[in-house]
Order: C-alpha cells, then structure tokens, then sequence
C-alpha cells in the first residue's frame, strides 16, 4: 500500500472538453471514511526558455481568460496524445516565436496542481536560436506579443506582476541561478 492512499470506490465523469477532463472521485480514506475529490485530468504541457544568442530571453505576451488580464509568459502548450515532449517544445517555440532549434536542454518536470489535476509541465531550454524563414502559424484563437528581455528585466516584470505564473517565474529564478555559478 501507498502511503497515505486514498482508495477509489467510484468515478463520475463530469465534462469532457478540448484541454480538460474533469471527474469526481468517492475515495476511501486512510483512516476508513469517505470522500469526494474533484480531479482535472490533463495530458500535460511543454515549456521552453529560449535564449538569443544576445543572452534576451524570448517571451510571448497573451490575454488569459481565467485572470480577466494578459500576462508575460515563456512559450508553452499542451502536448498532442502520444507526442514526446522535445517534439511539443520545438513547435511551440517555432509556432509562438518564429525561433527554431535542433539543440534542446532537459531541465526539468513538476506538477502544476497536485491538490486537484495531474498536468505534468516538462522544462527544456534553448540557447542555440535560429530565426525561422517562414514563421510557423499560431492557433486559430492564439493572439500573442512576442518580447526579448535581459533577465534583469525580466526580473522587473515579476515585480511588477506581469509575469505572474509558476512556469515562468520558475524559469527565471532558474536562470539566475546560473548566473551565480
């Protein structure tokens, strides 16, 4: 047994959309009594820092529904059923940015939620960008703003809440623990 399992005893799905699934779970707690848990299913999600060869992090500026606001974010989007996530983090690059690369740099995987969805974001960084000729096409309801900023400046925009979401605050201080070594 795992520690601290929770038993399903029974699964209603909810809604199935586009992005999500969500359902709720009656569980069997440790201790014997019951409960419910409402639980997103997601199939995961690719990250990318690009980094210029000026060392300016690429990012993109976009409107996000759920904040009622648009934020400042690294390139990012779900994976495909079956795709393998270096494959997701090149077409959101080439897609978001009009950067390419054949030069990816694992860094690492966390889970977004824990307490209510299983969204697994997978972190890969680029310092080797070529400009693509042809810009690859966004999504039919993707509208974006793309920005270079020094990591100072980027840390400014942190401050300054317009980047303001755990991936990319992640990506940050990642790289400026890299600069201190």
């Amino acid at each position: 047994m795992k520690k601290f399992e929770e038993k399903t005893i029974q699964t209603e799905q909810i809604y199935n959309g586009k992005v999500i699934h969500l359902q709720v779970d009656e569980v069997t707690l440790p201790n014997g009594k019951t409960s419910k848990r409402e639980i997103i299913k997601h199939q995961g999600a690719v990250a990318v820092i690009p980094i210029t060869q000026d060392n300016k992090i690429v990012f993109v500026e976009q409107y996000r529904k759920p904040l009622e606001k648009s934020i400042v974010e690294i390139p990012a989007g779900k994976l495909e059923p079956g795709e393998i996530p270096e494959v997701t983090a090149i077409r959101e690059l080439e897609e978001e940015t009009g950067y390419t690369t054949n030069e990816l740099k694992f860094v690492t995987s966390f889970y977004t939620s824990p307490g209510f969805a299983d969204e697994i974001m997978h972190i890969y960084m680029s310092d080797k960008l070529k400009p693509m000729e042809k810009k690859a096409a966004l999504d039919d309801d993707e509208f974006i703003e793309i920005l270079e900023l020094t990591l100072d400046e980027a840390e400014k925009y942190m401050k300054e809440n317009r980047i303001h979401d755990a991936k990319t605050n992640y990506a940050i201080l990642y790289l400026k623990t890299l600069e201190m070594m």
